[in-house]
């Protein structure tokens, strides 16, 4: 049996014209057409939206790499690892990071840094170490190469010898470092360091003379502390701050500290109030790349007075026995124009 179906013929009423099937088509694509201009509106407008709010904040403020030029372990990395918390605690830089470029008085550091002109995501850590080291090695970039940004501590240095030394004063050390100074090293930072400095007007003072002194380099302070605890070195002289937790625990005994007076909290006895008139700081700061612009440099000043303002680094200041020494602009260009001035006078006179 077969079925025969059949289909009612379309109304004409259901089936378009040629008109309107173009119409219709027409319609889709100006549909298509508008979809895909709100996007490219959307995605525009947000794209300077964007723009508008990361130019009105420098780079430094999303990610800042503070540049360490020494190894870790040492003043320079401590101070840079201060900061950062500082920095981090606050929410006044996103993401600091801290990078480690070791060697040669931070000397390596300042030239690699020079050979990144206008870079405004970094800061380079610097102080009265690299003056020095700057005169000693006659390196060929200087602070007139980078942009100063702010002054912020300074540091005394500590003359020490390992709990069991021989030596329980200044004198007992003095009295054996004149009689044979080449069988009594002292180790410290790198040449031209304010501990290098320091070592050798230590000689001068008490009538040695500054050439023969035993003075052992060391590119981070965790290097210096090994060679003075395996009696690789008869003394060592560093900044307080790096040796601090050793003296406390009992295995390094401080003979004499680098300031002026007694600081507070420190039951160091200075070198003047044991007789010997020596005083000299470590000053610590940061400079920016050759190169910025006006806006970047009031911006790394901004950032870096923040930071100092913080209830944060006023704690690390405290618990460092830092005293702060915070300057910024011409007042800190002048004072930089004179540390160098210093340290070339005492380079020389010691024949250094």
């Amino acid at each position: 049996m077969y079925v025969i179906v059949y289909n009612d013929p379309p109304s004409t009423e259901d089936c378009p014209s040629d008109n309107e099937v173009m119409e219709r088509e027409d319609m889709k694509k100006s549909i298509r057409t508008g979809a895909f201009a709100l996007v490219v509106a959307v995605v525009t407008i947000l794209a300077f939206v964007n723009a508008a709010a990361s130019g009105g904040t420098a780079t430094a403020r999303s990610k800042l790499t503070l540049i360490a030029p020494a190894a870790p372990g040492g003043g320079w990395d401590g101070f840079a690892r201060e900061s950062q918390q500082a920095l981090r605690s606050n929410g006044i830089v996103n993401n600091p990071q801290v990078v480690n470029v070791p060697g040669a008085g931070g000397t390596i550091g300042l030239s690699q840094f020079v050979q990144t002109p206008g870079r405004e995501d970094a800061l380079l850590v610097t102080g009265g170490v690299m003056i020095g080291a700057i005169e000693l090695a006659d390196n060929p970039e200087s602070m007139a190469d980078v942009v100063p940004i702010a002054r912020l501590a300074d540091d005394y240095a500590a003359l020490v010898v390992p709990s069991d030394s021989e030596f329980e004063t200044l004198d007992d050390f003095l009295a054996a470092w004149e009689a044979n100074p080449g069988a009594n090293s002292i180790g410290g930072g790198s040449l031209g360091s304010i501990d290098h400095l320091l070592s050798g007007l230590l000689a001068q003072k008490i009538g040695m003379d500054p050439s023969t002194v035993n003075y052992v380099a060391y590119s981070g302070g965790g290097e210096a502390l090994t060679s003075l605890l395996s009696h690789t070195t008869a003394a060592g002289m560093s900044g307080y701050n790096e040796v601090a937790d050793q003296i406390e625990a009992g295995t390094l005994r401080a003979l004499a500290i680098s300031s002026e007076e007694r600081l507070d909290g420190v039951d160091v006895p200075t070198f003047r109030e044991q007789g010997v008139d020596v005083s000299m700081s470590n000053w610590r700061g940061v400079v920016a790349a050759p190169g910025i612009t006006d806006e970047a440099k009031a911006e790394f000043v901004s950032i870096i007075t923040e930071m100092r303002e913080s209830d944060e680094w006023r704690d690390t200041l405290e618990r460092n026995s830092w005293t702060d020494s915070f300057a910024t602009g011409e007042e800190f260009e002048d004072f930089i124009d004179g540390e160098v001035t210093t340290a070339q006078g005492i380079v020389k006179e010691l024949g250094l």
